[in-house]
């Protein structure tokens, strides 16, 4: 049998199967848990407070309401305003913290392939200038996705205001439906790539979308497969993690009846597990993608046989150095079969 690939860090220099890629995904939280599950603990409770101050609310609310129906009554435009308002700071929250958060773990892991590590501040340090390119996807992201909604908002509204039956408008809202969904996957899947490029090539906002493009062009249903597989994962891993404080947070505001001190208590808990599901689940995802991308350059451009090459030096020299960082860059490292260059475009395969 070949000798097993080498294994300085967190994958095997190598194509990675899918069990690699969930493994090194585990390994990236384990081989720095201070620094990736402090980070990403401090950014989740960002996103569960105002969702766990609005629900401790609704529960405080529902709870007051079995003695006195009244005031439930009362509260019904309170409870409203507390639960979707307070969604709807946590979305905003998680915009701008998530962004960040998995610029930092992307960097992180693209020491951590080579066995090396990286504080806070120099992951920080190396991914501040990639900033505005992480929000420009993000934005992008959110434009192609929201147009076709408007789109077919928009021809369902003229349909109804033509005097279209209810039948015809259920109709062509079912397939508006369906078609966005394929829509959906396909244009998620095909730019999932382009963080890890922003960060770890340090490309703009329309080079990265392009190398992501093309990246997952020759692996399409192998990326969309193992992405909805982790979105499966990380929602059943959430819920494990989230439900033990729910039923308890339920049950605080339910007994306490609408209380100040029942509703701190709910919205403590509830605060607590989503932080607790949420610290786990994101560098979870974040390492999955960021391993994605390093499968697909060593599926399409022989990038491993790149990384082989700079993990024996490391081992020569006894340790890590950050200039490991550019070997993710095409435009300093040598290229492959396959190789896209900085245009996006095939470039021709050199042999020493």
């Amino acid at each position: 049998p070949p000798p097993p690939a080498m294994r300085p860090g967190i994958i095997p220099l190598r194509p990675l199967g899918l069990g690699d890629i969930l493994d090194g995904a585990i390994k990236l939280i384990r081989s720095n848990p201070k620094t990736i599950l402090g980070l990403s603990a401090i950014v989740a409770a960002l996103g569960a407070i105002p969702v766990a101050i609005g629900q401790a609310v609704v529960i405080g609310d529902l709870g007051a309401g079995i003695e006195d129906p009244a005031v439930l009554e009362n509260s019904q435009d309170i409870g409203f305003l507390a639960q979707y308002g307070g969604t709807l700071i946590s979305y905003a929250v998680q915009f701008v913290a998530v962004t960040l958060l998995t610029g930092v773990l992307t960097r992180i892991l693209g020491r951590a392939v080579f066995g090396g590590k990286m504080t806070v501040g120099e992951a920080w340090r190396l991914t501040r200038d990639r900033v505005p390119t992480l929000f420009g996807l993000v934005a992008i992201g959110l434009l192609v996705m929201l147009l076709p909604m408007v789109v077919v908002v928009l021809v369902i509204a003229g349909l109804g205001a033509a005097g279209a039956s209810f039948g015809a408008l259920f109709a062509v809202g079912a397939l508006a439906m369906l078609g966005f969904i394929a829509y959906a996957l396909f244009i998620t899947t095909r730019l999932a790539l382009a963080p890890s490029v922003a960060v770890l090539e340090r490309r703009g906002v329309v080079d990265s979308l392009r190398r992501s493009w093309n990246l997952v062009g020759g692996g399409f249903w192998r990326t969309l497969g193992i992405l909805l597989l982790t979105q499966l994962i990380t929602a059943l891993v959430a819920l494990v993690l989230s439900f033990p404080f729910s039923i308890m947070a339920f049950v605080a505001g339910l007994i306490g009846k609408g209380s100040t001190g029942s509703q701190i208590v709910t919205a403590i808990l509830i605060a607590v597990g989503g932080t607790v599901s949420a610290m786990i689940t994101y560098p979870f995802q974040a390492g999955v993608n960021g391993l994605l991308y390093a499968d697909r350059r060593m599926r399409a451009e022989a990038f491993d046989l790149v990384l082989q090459t700079a993990a024996i030096e490391q081992q020569r020299q006894g340790w890590v150095h950050a200039s490991a960082d550019d070997l993710w860059d095409p435009s300093v490292t040598p290229g492959g079969p396959g190789r896209y260059d900085q245009t996006g475009q095939g470039a021709p395969w050199h042999d020493s």
